[in-house]
């Protein structure tokens, strides 16, 4: 896959006010360029873009050449070594007004504006061909703040410039592989926001593995479309697939801020629980049990994403009602969601102990091959000594390369990258080298 030219990579810095260097200078020009009335910094017209291109050009007549610059990897498949793209060097600034005084933001909608996938799309796309440069401290002529929050708060037509920190509310999360056009990947970190926090609009994947799609994003040194890695360059885990609640489109419309009341007390099906399962009302049964004497089952959360704390919650109150075998499986079915809802039946006892913990990991070395134990076991969010015992044969056979630690129980984007890079090295490509272990992937794996 070809990509465009990339462009050069610079890091936010602050000039040494007595540095005499052409960046420097041109840096202290520009933050004495003036300012529309109302603190606009976008407004300064075509003075400031004459001064800009001056200064420019003095930089480049004084130096006699341009400076080098790192460009950005060109992603040429999931194995191939690359280049880090460096990405935004800080946190993507704070709330700011649009076309308003600094620090002013403007009132929020009462409603959000419904908006189609292309009408997102098309929006982020003008500022790609603007090349609109990325400055987390000025306005573009739309009134929007040129890093990558102000950015998705353009192309969602927010008519607020929100940061990484606030970008969720306007949103519901979902999981990657709801991914549309449109969507976002979000990761902002809460404990140090200076450190990483970034936001990319999502533009479709670029292959059938699903490894690759194209990112528009804000980042140094301007606004781009470029084929990504999913889930970034780097931090990869830390990002999370977001959608925007008012999105209006005939797959994945507009989505309630709140569900109503009959809505919530219907049982939306057993399929909404169990391993994999991220959504709403995995956090809705999870804080019903807390409510029901679960709350020592739950370290953190609940939260959306299933997991053994749900399923140990579960489990205990079922068990409370008397209940036993396939009944008390853990995983909420309607008579479980009705008492529940209802604060019907019986609390868990404070008595009950916790069931006994899983099993621990096989050992990798085995004397026979293991039974390809099915491929649910091998999807995101799926947890399994399965996975931790594929994960070990996969590095014994040197297969390992993007393992940062572990490997674990939880089945990663690591884990599908290292089973792609064994299934490509079988001379396999498309569907048969999509990174999920079938029954052939793991008898090669064991052999």
């Amino acid at each position: 896959m070809e990509a465009s030219t990339p462009g050069p990579v610079f890091e936010e810095y602050e000039p040494a006010g007595a540095c005499g260097c052409p960046g420097c200078a041109d840096r202290r020009r520009s933050r004495l360029l003036p300012v529309r009335d109302g603190g606009h910094p976008a407004a300064s017209g075509g003075a400031r873009r004459a001064l800009l291109a001056a200064t420019a050009a003095s930089v480049v007549l004084s130096t006699g050449t341009a400076a080098a610059a790192s460009p950005h990897p060109v992603p040429d498949g999931p194995g191939a070594n690359r280049a880090a793209d460096p990405g935004p060097p800080t946190e993507q600034g704070g709330r700011g007004g649009l076309h308003g005084a600094p620090g002013r933001p403007a009132d929020q909608p009462a409603t959000l504006a419904p908006i189609t996938r292309a009408e997102i799309i098309n929006r982020a796309k003008t500022w790609v061909t603007a090349a609109v440069p990325y400055n987390m401290e000025a306005y573009w002529s739309d009134g929007y703040r040129q890093d990558c929050s102000g950015f998705v708060s353009m192309a969602w037509n927010l008519g607020t410039n929100e940061w990484t920190g606030s970008l969720a509310k306007f949103a519901v999360r979902i999981t990657r592989d709801e991914l549309q056009p449109g969507d976002i990947l979000l990761f902002h970190n809460p404990a140090n926001p200076n450190k990483g926090s970034h936001v990319v609009i999502f533009g479709g994947w670029t292959d059938a593995t699903h490894a690759y799609y194209t990112a528009y994003e804000q980042t140094p040194p301007h606004a781009r479309e470029q084929a990504t890695p999913y889930a970034y360059w780097k931090d990869s885990a830390s990002y999370v697939p977001y959608r925007y609640k008012a999105v209006a489109t005939a797959t994945g419309g507009a989505v309630p801020v709140a569900d109503t009341a009959s809505s919530a007390a219907a049982f939306p099906g057993a399929s909404k629980f169990g391993p994999g399962a991220v959504n709403g009302h995995v956090t809705r049964v999870g804080q019903m049990l807390v409510k029901r004497g679960g709350s020592r089952f739950y370290t953190e959360g609940p939260g959306p994403r299933w997991g053994p704390a749900d399923q140990n919650a579960t489990r205990a109150f079922q068990q409370a009602q008397g209940w036993t075998g396939a009944d008390a499986d853990g995983i909420p079915g309607a008579r479980t969601w009705a008492l529940l809802v209802q604060g019907a039946g019986r609390d868990i006892p404070a008595t009950l102990q916790a069931p006994p913990p899983a099993p621990a990991a096989v050992p990798a070395a085995q004397p026979t091959r293991p039974a390809y134990p099915g491929p649910s076991y091998f999807r995101p969010g799926q947890e399994s000594p399965y996975v931790t015992q594929l994960g070990r044969r996969l590095v014994a056979k040197g297969f390992g390369t993007y393992y940062t630690s572990g490997p674990g129980p939880r089945w990663g984007e690591a884990d599908r990258r290292n089973v792609e890079a064994f299934q490509r090295a079988q001379g396999w490509s498309g569907a048969e080298a999509d990174g999920y272990p079938g029954p052939e992937t793991w008898r090669r794996l064991f052999a």
